[in-house]
């Protein structure tokens, strides 16, 4: 099969697999889903790689291969889990022994209780409260194992009045289509002003409903007039915007309207002095599968056609105004976009075709230990059992104890497949190293390294650098979407006069993530007594690196209180002991005393200095 055309994007890695040559079209229609009529044509490679990732996390790579015409015997493949060992691998060590959320300024509560430290506190205990009701480790885990495998993943947030709080989802980034300007550019750092999610709904006999496309849109735009619920000709559910007699937009309370540009403005909690007249609307409308023609794509589905959905609090979400000024969805990227590029690339995309060769080298591996346990034998001049029924030798089968009885010229020869299956093995080996070279996961990461040649810890350190700078890497693509993500919550709160969630400014805050690889806790404490005890780091940073080597502190101030605390009282009873304040000055760490130090009492005790 010849290269036709040459493809260079983000997904070029896939090239070599004959399902991304056409994607409406592959093979033997592989994706059936993807030719769908409204699925817009710019999309349908990124949705035919995320299929093809997910074939080699469930094991199926075969059977796609198979179905598709890139290997007939592909159903005879054998895969061992080792797309889904890299992926878990990388996940282990992207997330790390835990999450915390951090807001900047909340640990100087306690040492300096400034009004802006109290307020960072505050936000950050709400933050840490929301975040285990809404179980986010489980959610970041979800969708941060989905953009190592596919390379990208999304989360959604919505207010819900029932249950008083922010809701957070992960979604498919297959179902995720956002929307640019013509002459907009696609850079990752930047956001789209319209986005849609995206599916089928299969066809549901017992309900009488047929084979449906579903379609929620968030879409910033110009603040319009206030709306109410109100029902269409057809008896659909539709929304209704308001106007006074006189042809004036009714407004909604807080809002105000701009007689000479006709524009409305609003002032939202965290910008009360920076009035706007942007707003972002959600609309969730079904569509028949059988309605729609093949120049109804999914961008510009005919609204004269639509269902719109009724929310839990009996709004219509046909343009709900969500009353913020931008849209609460956030796309993450598992590596950092390159320039112009709005798409992350997966952890195994460089690798790929390595796990095939894995992958083929396992299967030709079984077949040649098969021969190697059950060899091919010949025989000649045997005297074979013969079927009474036919006159015919029956088939001869080796087992143990069996006998045969030769012939005086006979022989028996026993093919031997010992060596090649040992070269098998040993190019499985080399294969696995290339892999986890290529990866950046690294041997050792992958825990394939022998300890033993490893002569000391720095030599291990030096084998895991690869495996840091893609830890770094990845995170760093992460972290301003997450603090976005944090902003926006704040912001739901406030828009939902949620308890406790104040008007004001939001306030920095993201997500910590914890060490990747295993710290040596006894010399991070032996280096801890060390420095404090020779006065070059602090106990407040001695006490920060003990808690981040794993000791189980909760509050570094209050450990840091009961620490000082413990040693006064010592030093209290030595200076009782032995009356010498150079001793207690030694005990405590303190400097000698000299001439430029005032001669007040070290430690006051009642009686005595």
């Amino acid at each position: 099969m010849g290269l036709r055309e040459l493809i260079t994007d983000v997904w070029s890695w896939l090239d070599y697999k004959p399902a991304m040559a056409d994607p409406r079209r592959p093979g033997r229609n592989a994706w059936a889903e993807l030719t769908s009529s409204w699925v817009p044509d710019e999309d349908l490679r990124r949705l035919a790689a995320y299929r093809l990732l997910a074939a080699y996390d469930s094991n199926q790579a075969g059977q796609v291969a198979a179905v598709t015409g890139d290997d007939d015997a592909g159903v005879e493949r054998r895969e061992l889990g080792d797309a889904s060992k890299l992926v878990d691998t990388a996940l282990g060590y992207l997330l790390g022994s835990e999450q915390t959320i951090s807001v900047a300024g909340a640990e100087h509560a306690d040492d300096e209780p400034t009004p802006e430290a109290v307020q960072a506190l505050a936000v950050q205990d709400r933050l840490r409260a929301w975040a285990e009701k809404e179980l986010v480790p489980l959610r970041v885990q979800q969708a941060e194992r989905t953009a190592i495998l596919l390379g990208d993943a999304v989360y959604t947030l919505a207010w819900e009045p029932g249950k008083g709080r922010v809701l957070l989802r992960t979604w498919d980034p297959g179902l995720y289509f956002p929307e640019w300007p013509e002459d907009g550019e696609q850079d990752g750092a930047e956001f789209p002003t319209r986005v849609h999610l995206a599916w089928e709904l299969p066809e549901d006999k017992r309900r009488g409903l047929k084979t449906r496309v579903r379609r929620v849109t968030y879409e910033l735009g110009p603040i319009g007039p206030a709306s109410r619920r109100s029902t269409a000709k057809d008896g659909s559910p539709t929304r209704e915007y308001l106007y006074a007699d006189d042809g004036a937009p009714v407004l909604v309370h807080g809002d105000a309207l701009n007689t000479d540009t006709g524009a409305i403005t609003r002032s939202y909690p965290w910008a009360p002095n920076r009035p706007t007249p942007w707003t972002c609307y959600l609309t969730d409308a079904e569509w028949n599968l059988e309605d729609l023609t093949h120049a109804d794509f999914l961008y510009d589905l005919p609204l004269s056609k639509a269902t719109y959905r009724i929310r839990s609090d009996g709004e219509v979400l046909d343009r709900l105004d969500l009353m913020v000024d931008f849209i609460p969805l956030i796309h993450i990227t598992n590596s950092i976009p390159a320039s112009g590029e709005h798409w992350g690339k997966p952890t195994v995309a460089t690798v790929l075709q390595a796990l095939d060769e894995l992958s083929a080298t396992d299967t030709d591996s079984s077949g040649a230990s098969a021969t190697t346990g059950s060899p091919i034998i010949g025989l000649a001049g045997a005297r074979l059992p013969i079927d009474r029924a036919t006159g015919q030798p029956l088939p001869v089968k080796v087992r143990a104890g069996t006998v045969w009885q030769l012939n005086d010229n006979g022989r028996m020869d026993v093919l031997n497949t010992a060596e090649q299956l040992a070269e098998l093995r040993a190019r499985v080996d080399h294969i696995l190293d290339r892999i986890a070279a290529n990866s950046r996961l690294t041997a050792a990461g992958l825990g394939t390294l022998d300890p033993t040649a490893l002569p000391s810890g720095y030599a291990l350190q030096l084998a895991l650098g690869p495996l840091d700078s893609l830890v770094a890497a990845m995170r760093l693509a992460r972290n301003h979407k997450y603090a976005v993500l944090l902003r926006m919550v704040q912001r739901l709160h406030q828009a939902g006069q949620a308890e406790g969630w104040h008007a004001g400014d939001s306030l920095p805050a993201r997500l910590i993530w914890g060490p990747h690889t295993p710290t040596d806790r006894a010399a991070v404490l032996d280096e801890v007594v060390k420095g404090v005890g020779a006065c070059v780091i602090s106990v407040e940073t001695g006490v920060r690196m003990l808690s981040d080597a794993g000791y189980p502190i909760d509050d570094a101030q209050a450990e840091i209180e009961r620490i000082q605390s413990r040693a006064f009282d010592a030093a209290g009873r030595l200076a009782d002991a032995t009356g010498d304040n150079a001793a207690v000055r030694r005990y405590l760490g303190l400097p000698e005393r000299s001439s430029e130090i005032p001669a007040t009492p070290l430690i006051p005790v009642e009686g005595r200095d």
